[in-house]
């Protein structure tokens, strides 16, 4: 893909023109060389993706058992997540050379876990009955990535394409369950409210293709952050 580069004069950045947000303010929102316009995309993303970040250290520095490495894993997935995201929603693809990578550190380090924590193979065995198996993250994966191949093989690729059936995949071992069926649910929640709205505002028809990967992130990151509470709230609906 090559240095940074300005999308309209083809100039090569420099250092000083990629810091974030601070480069766009001085620079006034425009290019450095040819003054042109720069995408408001670039500041919102990276705003978006420090706030990110701050929730997930907090969240993670909250955690007893708290551990470096679950920390930098959870904010180097959320950068391939945020590519992923930005990515599919400009060009209605989930490019391999982002995605797989993802898949591959993810996996390695549930095999990991295993490693370091056997008790989380047979935690019955091991007395850790609190702890989630790491198995459930493989059978999430393989659950959540079947489930979206099915639908892709039924539409002939009309409704979804590959590429979602590979982020679900990476979801699932990212997630777990019950998390990867709270992020499923909220992506199609979402999604099909965007989709009404976009239709009902004339941008969209029934017939328009609508990247989904956005939607999956989206249902990724509530799903890390308030999984449990959504899942918590929607089962006493049945109690009460």
């Amino acid at each position: 893909m090559g240095r940074s580069h300005c999308p309209h004069c083809g100039h090569v950045l420099s250092w000083q023109d990629l810091i974030p947000i601070f480069s766009f303010i001085f620079l006034g929102g425009k290019c450095r060389y040819c003054q042109k316009p720069i995408s408001w995309q670039y500041p919102l993303v990276e705003i978006a993706t420090g706030l990110l970040f701050l929730l997930i250290s907090n969240s993670q520095f909250l955690i007893p058992n708290f551990r470096i490495l679950n920390l930098l894993y959870y904010l180097v997935i959320s950068c391939f997540l945020i590519v992923i995201f930005v990515y599919d929603l400009k060009h209605y693809i989930i490019p391999d050379q982002v995605i797989y990578p993802a898949i591959v550190i993810a996996f390695l380090y549930n095999i990991y876990q295993f490693t370091i924590n056997p008790e989380q193979i047979l935690p019955e065995l091991y007395g850790a009955g609190n702890q989630q198996p790491t198995i459930n993250n493989f059978l999430s994966a393989f659950g959540a990535a079947v489930f979206f191949l099915t639908i892709v093989l039924i539409s002939r690729e009309k409704w979804m394409g590959i590429g979602d059936v590979k982020l679900a995949f990476l979801m699932g071992l990212f997630l777990s369950w019950p998390n990867i069926l709270v992020a499923l649910f909220l992506a199609f929640l979402i999604g099909a409210i965007i989709g009404l709205i976009l239709i009902g505002l004339g941008k969209k028809t029934l017939k328009s293709e609508i990247p989904f990967g956005p939607f999956l992130v989206t249902g990724t990151f509530l799903a890390m952050f308030f999984g449990q509470k959504i899942l918590d709230w929607y089962l006493n609906l049945f109690l009460i």
